[in-house]
């Protein structure tokens, strides 16, 4: 387990050299290597550790490959060293010796001009041959002056010189290592000293923009927490799933709330139903803080346990939500949307976060938002990564690789697949509601030329094939925004459920006749349609401005459709207005994967099979 140097301040030293002794000496005969990334690393013993990142180095005595040299008395010998450093970061190294040296020369070494050289009266010198040849190959020169045969072993000492390097932005001299261990253990040790607060309970992640990024079952998420005993991993998803009713008026309680009913509903429609092998990875008796919180932003007070929850997806309080940045506006829980915590304000009013980081409150038949948090079990591991943004975090039992042929169906809600043409060909998988293909969506509303496309609903509230919006989804768009080979992978036909969902009534309606799903409601049939309200994916996935306001599928009333705005609130207007739309359609059940890995920088490349 590797514990990090967590930074190296310019008040702390000004010129550091560090030598990697048993990390990256070159101890074996003949060989090439190379190390994945450069960086610092301490161990929990406070030895000290280097990995070179892509710098490759190889040697050659005597016109072979190796690193051990016999040189005789009064002999002088030759190494030749080819590095290489692919790194935008600039790497300082020495080389050096290492060996059986004669009793004569064993006063010790000191650092010479890119060598480390013992004193020259004691007889065995290193030193660079040709100081001015090319930056990669290097002539080490070795002369035995000595009365006695000597034996040595090159190696690289890698040093760092404070003034050659400018501090990143993020006050790191180096980029993070990718460990693999236990999650409670690499995302806090990651990180520098400044990026968390412990309470005594849990040591949180603090921060404008920490990385604590973890992928998991096709959805991007940041690590909020750390039990101190429990050792589990709380999670928040870095982008609202869905949007959706908290509850009915003056009902703020989490426990039986819609809002917990979504999170926990293990059907085709339900978050945790969507989760991959959620039991293997999720505590599924957490306890969840649901107390009364009044106070303002800044007033950072743990919750009493006055009211808890026992759940296996909550959402995440105000508490939390103040921990992850001091009470202030601008930590990375900030995703610059509106979204629900589960505190109540009063027996009125449920708790938000604004799309600017201020903390507001809603009555709970409004629409937010849903940010579903889960408690990773101790027992998972990361196995790749750095926690980064571009390269998340990825967990042992989700980081699959050599998917080419598995059938799309088998994949899960969220991950991401290449589909369609030009600026509008990224999807992502919403379930496997017929059971036996694949839903998916456009992973952000139509564009046409970088601009955001707006299209009337219709003449009244009932999507249908024939209506404005759903005439140009099944005509032009299947086109122009489509073609071929992709069309051919849709079905012909899908069933689109067009339940109203007023306000303060549970998303299940928009579906079913009632919230038993005991019957389903009005439906239409086509092959391409839109999301319905409540529906898995139909959040926003961009920060505010960034994004634009769609339509849903789904009424609110006889005279209104449900949309979703660009800050991640649901509203309500009249089908004569102009939305943005993302397109949504079943794929058929033999479309396989033939490359990817189903994330947002490698998604699914696919096609039919036979």
């Amino acid at each position: 387990m590797k514990y990090k140097i967590k930074e190296l301040m310019k008040a702390d030293i000004s010129k550091f050299y560090i030598l990697g002794v048993g990390i990256i000496c070159l101890l074996l005969v003949g060989g090439f290597f190379s190390y994945a990334m450069f960086t610092v690393s301490k161990e929990r013993n406070n030895a000290i550790s280097i990995v070179t990142g892509n710098l490759t180095y190889k040697l050659t005595v005597d016109g072979s490959e190796g690193n051990k040299l016999t040189v005789g008395a009064g002999e002088t010998k030759e190494f030749t060293v080819v590095l290489s450093n692919p790194n935008n970061r600039t790497a300082r190294f020495n080389f050096y010796y290492e060996g059986s040296l004669p009793t004569d020369v064993s006063a010790g070494y000191k650092t010479g001009d890119g060598v480390n050289t013992p004193p020259a009266a004691t007889g065995v010198n290193l030193e660079k041959a040709d100081a001015s040849g090319s930056s990669n190959t290097y002539t080490i020169r070795v002369s035995n002056k000595s009365s006695s045969s000597v034996t040595i072993t090159l190696g690289v000492q890698v040093g760092l010189d404070y003034n050659d390097l400018s501090l990143p932005d993020n006050g790191h001299l180096f980029e993070k290592v990718v460990t693999t261990g236990p999650v409670s253990d690499i995302v806090v040790d990651n990180l520098s000293s400044g990026d968390t607060y412990d309470d005594g309970t849990d040591t949180f992640i603090t921060g404008e923009d920490p990385n604590n990024y973890i992928w998991y079952s096709g959805k991007l998420w940041r690590a909020v927490s750390v039990n101190n005993e429990a050792k589990t991993t709380k999670l928040v998803t870095q982008w609202n799933i869905s949007t959706t009713t908290y509850n009915p008026s003056n009902q703020t309680n989490f426990e039986g709330s819609y809002m917990e009913d979504w999170l926990n509903d293990t059907t085709v429609d339900g978050f945790l139903g969507n989760l991959r092998d959620y039991e293997n990875f999720i505590v599924t008796d957490a306890k969840w803080d649901a107390t009364l919180d009044a106070t303002s932003l800044g007033s950072i007070t743990r919750p009493n346990g006055t009211t808890t929850v026992t759940a296996s997806v909550g959402l995440l309080n105000m508490y939390e939500y103040q921990s992850s940045n001091n009470g202030k506006t601008n930590g990375y829980l900030n995703n610059g949307l509106s979204w629900w915590t589960l505190t109540p304000y009063s027996s009125s009013f449920v708790r938000n976060v604004n799309y600017n980081g201020n903390a507001d409150y809603y009555s709970p038949s409004d629409t937010n938002g849903a940010r579903p948090s889960i408690n990773l079990k101790s027992s998972v591991k990361i196995v790749d990564g750095n926690g980064t943004v571009d390269n998340p975090y990825r967990l042992n039992g989700d980081n699959d690789t050599e998917l080419s042929g598995t059938l799309l169906s088998s994949r899960y809600s969220g991950e991401y697949i290449k589909f369609g043409n030009e600026e509008n060909n990224l999807y992502r998988i919403v379930s496997h509601e017929n059971s036996t293909g694949t839903k998916i969506v456009s992973a952000e509303p139509l564009k046409d030329s970088g601009t955001f496309k707006t299209i009337n609903f219709g003449s009244n509230t009932t999507f249908s094939s024939t209506n404005t919006v759903g005439s140009f989804l099944n005509g032009d768009y299947l086109t122009n925004y489509v073609g071929s080979p992709y069309t051919d992978m849709i079905e012909d036909s899908t069933t689109w459920y067009l339940g109203t969902v007023g306000s303060g009534t549970s998303y299940k309606l928009a579906k079913y006749t009632d919230t038993d799903m005991s019957g389903y409601t009005t439906t239409t049939d086509a092959k391409v349609g839109l999301l319905r309200f409540g529906e898995l994916m139909s959040g926003q996935f961009d920060r505010y401005g960034n994004n634009t306001s769609y339509w849903t599928l789904t009424p609110y009333s006889s005279s209104s459709v449900r949309r979703v705005n660009d800050y991640g609130r649901a509203s309500n207007g009249s089908p004569s207005n102009k939305n943005g739309a993302r397109p949504s359609m079943n794929l058929k059940s033999n479309v396989q994967i033939v490359n990817g890995d189903g994330t947002l920088n490698s998604p699914f490349e696919i096609q039919l099979g036979s």
